[in-house]
């Protein structure tokens, strides 16, 4: 049941967002500076010049996501993360589908050769990962700029905590704690970077569960954008 469970809802999330990212509209809710993460930074020449923060870099084909720049190494980062690794690995794959279950293979050759050789990389794009979950918070500080000034709505709380959610994923990663922590011998001469350790290591228990709410935080932050740029629903505000 549980690798079934996850086939189910790795599948249905990685269907709705290749649409929504295909989708090439309703990314972009004009009067309250709302970007949905998936369009996060919009480079193309196809993207509203107000929603590109950052320039816009590449041609406006279908087949080019609008936030190429950084969609490639979110799904690596996702795709090479440790937990993400044992859930496909058991559930699509049956390697193995559980303990002490049989595998699904005949033979096992590990990560060393292509393309699983390219898992021992999650470090790097750990960080690219940062990079990116800084500019998801630079569209969370420019939401709160409305016309008359400064405002939110229920808009901005979701893009809020969704951004908060990402960087508890982020810096809970595996490799995060290594970096902070993994490489001193005596704790006792570094005081701060053993606070900083102990406060991953306390995520990095709740890693499997992040990884699942970041998905959920990411896919509903999405579709209220949506739902407000292809006016569907109005947003509550509370300030301007």
């Amino acid at each position: 049941m549980a690798p079934l469970a996850t086939v189910i809802g790795l599948g249905a999330w990685i269907t709705y967002a290749t649409v929504r990212v295909f989708m090439h509209d309703y990314y972009w809710v004009e009067k309250y500076g709302y970007l949905t993460p998936f369009y996060s930074p919009c480079v193309t020449d196809r993207c509203l010049p107000e929603a590109s923060h950052f320039g816009q870099y590449l041609p406006g084909w279908w087949i080019i996501p609008d936030a190429a720049f950084t969609l490639p190494f979110l799904l690596l980062f996702r795709l090479t993360c440790y937990y993400y690794r044992k859930a496909y690995y058991r559930s699509f794959w049956l390697s193995p589908p559980a303990c002490a279950v049989p595998d699904g293979h005949a033979s096992y050759g590990g990560e060393t050769r292509f393309p699983l050789i390219v898992q021992n990389s999650h470090r790097y794009f750990f960080y690219f990962a940062v990079i990116i979950s800084l500019i998801n918070s630079w569209d969370v500080v420019l939401a709160f700029r409305s016309p008359d000034g400064f405002g939110f709505g229920l808009g901005n709380l979701i893009l809020l905590g969704n951004v908060i959610m990402l960087w508890a994923y982020t810096i809970s990663c595996h490799s995060c704690r290594h970096i902070i922590g993994g490489r001193l011998k005596h704790f006792s001469k570094h005081p701060v970077r053993y606070r900083a350790w102990g406060f991953v290591s306390w995520l990095n228990v709740r890693h499997m569960q992040l990884a699942w709410i970041t998905l959920g935080t990411l896919a509903l932050t999405d579709f209220y954008v949506m739902s407000v740029a292809a006016g569907w629903v109005s947003d509550l505000r509370f300030i301007n």
